[in-house]
């Protein structure tokens, strides 16, 4: 190639270059001088302004709000606001769109441009729609509709439960994505309490018109009461997954009066999970400045006026014990459902050998069986954890929990003046827990051997597990207490 080829090659570079920034030059003029012109134009005519709040008076949320939020964010037209939030998605390789506040986006519909801006101010959101005064008979009612039917779809596709939390002023919610990863399936309990939970659950979302003919408010309420670490709030957990519900996680402590736990309780949406861990806890802190039978904001809150707010809801209550509870605060109508969550025995054990480790079948289990009919026991999360740890190892796992049970079997033993006092004695199958059992006269005169208590603990276990049987439908009470 000679010096004139390459001079021409040049320029033509050159002059292709200075062609493609005129041209873009061009479109960033021509985009611009379309924005001037519709600001313009805009100017000649007259406009209507409508505000849609997050929340109503009686601050409960205004399902229009979140509507218009879904369908704002699935606009192309949101890239070309002037500034906007961007998230990362599920996928780490995912960026998505999200309105910022203040934020205005534009959207046309049936050939009327329509304005849209997300207002602040505090702990308070609202949209504003700005439409043209001629084109509001002609659009306004069709673009509402179309909006609902967009949302829909969307959040058909896409249902993302979420999990809502008070704020530090204990009078409104905030939320996050809800992944807890718990499940129905690899919750430890009992395969016939768990069925007849499934049963119940699926009884109750058919039930709308049968409550509604009844004059009762459509919700379903659950009492899950048992020692920490036996899997209440897992169980809460897999059962908003089951549902698809969003749960609100109430944190009673955090409510500073009855008035700001009724304002937070009209603010959760249909189709949700009301969560209240340590009620037991809660009462008691009540009581100790009122009297028990005048508790009247956890009785309003459970079937009082503002309950009959909560359609479509189901509401969890948990707590270590129910023995020192007000019996008509617990009493049908207010918790339909009383389940208990024991501490570990064989066969919870199995089933989460088999979670946890993949294990139908080891040639420990008998060992461990044994020691679970001697009286030792741990809680679910205690064994879940030995079990985490060891996993690369299925024997190692075995013999970590086999030395925990024995460790716990010779702490709990009490060997004094002829009788045997042991905690935790083991639950039968249906999930009844004994409680604490005390056998006087197990021998005559002083102390007894650890071996001989053992084997009278086992006698009396056997007993305590055929008589537990013929009152199987006390661990799962539908309706009554």
């Amino acid at each position: 190639m000679d010096f004139r080829q390459i001079i021409s090659a040049v320029i033509s570079l050159g002059l292709i270059s200075l062609i493609i920034r005129l041209f873009l030059k061009r479109k960033i003029r021509t985009a611009k001088l379309i924005r001037w012109w519709r600001l313009i134009s805009d100017k000649f005519h007259d406009h209507q302004l409508f505000q849609i709040p997050e929340f109503n008076d009686n601050f409960q949320e205004n399902n229009l709000f979140r509507r218009v939020y879904v369908y704002l964010n699935s606009l192309e037209s949101l890239e070309d606001s002037d500034f906007t939030s961007l998230f990362s998605g599920e996928n780490p390789n995912d960026i998505v769109l999200t309105i910022n506040a203040n934020q205005t986006v534009v959207d046309t519909f049936l050939g009327a441009r329509l304005r849209w801006r997300c207002c602040v101010s505090g702990e308070v959101r609202s949209f504003t729609l700005e439409i043209r005064k001629r084109d509001k008979r002609r659009v306004l009612r069709s673009y509402l509709q179309h909006i609902h039917a967009i949302s829909d779809e969307i959040d058909r596709v896409k249902h993302e439960i979420r999990l809502f939390t008070a704020t530090s002023s204990g009078r409104r919610w905030r939320s996050v994505p809800f992944t807890h990863p718990a499940t129905m399936e690899t919750i430890a309990m009992d395969t016939e309490v768990k069925s007849r939970i499934k049963i119940d659950i699926e009884t109750f979302l058919k039930s709308k018109q049968y409550y509604h003919r009844l004059g009762r408010v459509w919700r379903r309420s659950y009492l899950l009461y048992g020692p920490s670490g036996t899997g209440k709030s897992s169980f809460a957990a897999a059962l908003a997954k089951s549902l698809s519900y969003d749960i609100y996680d109430l944190d009673l402590f955090k409510v500073s009066s009855d008035g700001d736990l009724k304002l937070l309780l009209l603010q959760t949406t249909p189709k949700s999970v009301i969560l209240m861990e340590d009620f037991d806890k809660f009462i008691a802190g009540k009581s100790q400045k009122t009297s028990p039978e005048n508790i009247s904001g956890v009785i309003n809150f459970m079937d009082g006026v503002v309950n009959s707010c909560c359609n479509e809801r189901v509401m969890i209550f948990t707590m270590m014990s129910k023995d020192d509870i007000d019996p008509t605060i617990l009493r049908p109508g207010r918790v339909d459902v009383h389940i208990h969550f024991p501490m570990c025995d064989f066969n919870k054990f199995k089933n989460l050998a088999t979670n946890y480790l993949g294990l139908k079948d080891h040639k420990l289990f008998p060992q461990v069986e044994e020691i679970f009919s001697s009286g030792a026991t741990l809680s679910p999360a205690e064994v879940g954890e030995l079990l985490i740890v060891n996993r690369n190892s299925p024997s190692r796992a075995i013999k970590s929990v086999i030395s925990a049970l024995q460790t716990t079997s010779t702490s709990s033993t009490v060997l004094t003046g002829g009788e045997c006092s042991c905690k935790g004695t083991p639950s039968p199958r249906n999930g009844i827990s004994s409680g604490r059992v005390s056998v006087d006269g197990l021998s005559e005169g002083g102390g007894i051997g650890l071996k001989d208590g053992a084997k009278e603990f086992r006698k009396l276990y056997g007993l305590l597990r055929r008589k537990s049987n013929l009152s199987k439908s006390q661990s799962f009470d539908l309706g009554t207490t």
